[in-house]
């Protein structure tokens, strides 16, 4: 039971910083800027073909992708929340990349759960990046959820393997004598 508390505070925590870093920088932009509008820090104009704060709405998934699907996005997301605090204190304690890749995803599918209930199934997306979708914290967290996700998959099949070859190469360098007793034995 201490261990089932502890994985929860430390998703807990995870999600409340990157949930709250959503919703503030959601309601900066729906406060400051006109729907539609864009802002750059003074002196900076120069970036804005290039990036630039803006105010829009989204109504599909991610980066803009299959809009009008506001109502299904919100089941999906849901569905992932419950999924991953299902699985969350499952997934073993040192395993830390994809404890993190779930926080981030689950974080991102709150941060824009919560758009979407209150602002009629629409999302508030503002960072504007050259001729790519616009997103928002939420959108960013998912997707470095999954590069997390990958990198850490990457790095413990890299560990495994290498613990595979020195275990192999102990077994290759002991003496033919050793390894005929071990085989007796």
């Amino acid at each position: 039971m201490k261990r089932l508390t502890k994985d929860y505070l430390i998703l807990a925590l995870v999600v409340a910083v990157i949930v709250s870093l959503d919703q503030w920088t959601k309601w900066l932009v729906r406060t400051n800027i006109p729907f539609t509008g864009a802002w750059l820090p003074a002196g900076m104009e120069w970036l804005m073909p290039y990036a630039r704060i803006v105010h829009w709405y989204n109504s599909g998934a991610a980066f803009g992708m299959f809009q009008q699907g506001g109502g299904v996005f919100a089941v999906l997301a849901v569905i992932v929340v419950i999924a991953i605090i299902y699985y969350f204190p499952r997934v073993e304690e040192d395993d830390w990349p994809l404890r993190l890749a779930m926080g981030m995803q689950l974080a991102g599918a709150l941060g824009n759960l919560i758009d979407r209930l209150m602002l009629g199934g629409k999302v508030t997306d503002f960072i504007s990046v050259m001729t790519f979708p616009v997103f928002n914290v939420a959108d960013s967290s998912i997707t470095l959820g999954v590069v997390v996700l990958i990198l850490g998959v990457w790095w413990k099949e890299h560990h495994e393997k290498k613990a595979e070859a020195q275990a192999e190469s102990q077994a290759d360098s002991q003496p033919v004598e050793d390894q005929v007793s071990e085989s007796r034995e």
